[in-house]
């Protein structure tokens, strides 16, 4: 219990000086948002940004953007605002700004890499491959015009990083899809877009399984079809079944595969 004394009474005599540095700190810091020295907010603006006090900096380069617009502090002013949404991860209003300063400024030292920043926020609002996938094209799309602009920048290689990174996030999301059909069973969408997966990927590294789905879809479908249409679906089963085997002749499917190749030709009298 003298312990626990000590320490709430030491807690309180404690709080007592941070309370009234705290209060003195927020009292100078609404006189500076009061002040109409721009020289000054300024100065405390950038120094607030490297204190990671980005909110601080962030309502000061809002007070003076207006004034040195068309000024030689007019692409500091915006780079530093934009940088300090980026800095608290607020990559929607990072984006925003970083492209408009590229805009504002085509010129400026800084441009190259806000052009970069532009992509490299979509990147990070780029979500998991279950999800809607436009901030990844949109990041995608971004890295390759900062590289037909900038050929020569010292940033390629983590443009192209970044895109095998993000097309191969686009692949989980096209054979997630076309297995989603599959799986409920809705087979003629299924095919389309399995195909789809194949044609857009043909390099993916779930070609294999989406190959033997697309002729199991295949296959299926012919099997629950009405008479009139299944000579035509198991036809294009079987047309599936040559495919897949060309290409993977040992295939950990193959025993599967050659049933449903049996039961297809039995259909057609082959």
């Amino acid at each position: 219990m003298y312990f626990c004394g000590m320490f709430q009474r030491r807690q309180i005599i404690l709080a007592v000086p941070v309370l009234a540095l705290l209060a003195v700190s927020c009292s100078k810091y609404e006189k500076l948002l009061k002040s109409p020295d721009l020289s000054l907010k300024y100065q405390k603006a950038i120094e607030y940004y490297n204190k990671e006090d980005y909110t601080k900096a962030i309502t000061l380069f809002e007070q003076i953007k207006p004034y040195y617009k068309g000024s030689l502090k007019a692409d500091t002013v915006d780079y530093y605002y934009a940088w300090s949404y980026f800095k608290q991860q607020d990559y929607v209003m990072a984006g925003h700004y970083f492209e408009e300063f590229g805009q504002l400024h085509p010129r400026s030292l800084f441009t190259e890499e806000t052009d970069y920043m532009v992509a490299y926020c979509y990147y990070l609002m780029s979500p998991r491959p279950s999800l809607d996938q436009k901030n990844t094209y949109d990041a995608i799309t971004a890295f390759q015009v900062f590289m037909n602009k900038y050929p020569k920048s010292k940033r390629i290689s983590d443009c192209q990083k970044y895109i095998q990174e993000l097309r191969e996030k686009l692949v989980s999301k096209s054979y997630l899809n076309a297995k989603l059909y599959y799986n409920l069973g809705y087979y003629k969408a299924a095919i389309i877009a399995l195909r789809n997966s194949l044609n857009e990927f043909p390099d993916t590294k779930y070609r294999e399984e989406l190959m033997y789905l697309l002729l199991k879809s295949n296959y299926l479908l012919a099997k629950n079809s009405v008479e009139s249409k299944k000579k035509e679906r198991f036809q294009n089963t079987v047309d599936e079944y040559y495919s897949f085997i060309a290409e993977f002749p040992k295939s950990k499917y193959m025993k599967e595969v050659q049933k449903m190749y049996d039961e297809s030709a039995q259909a057609l009298n082959l």
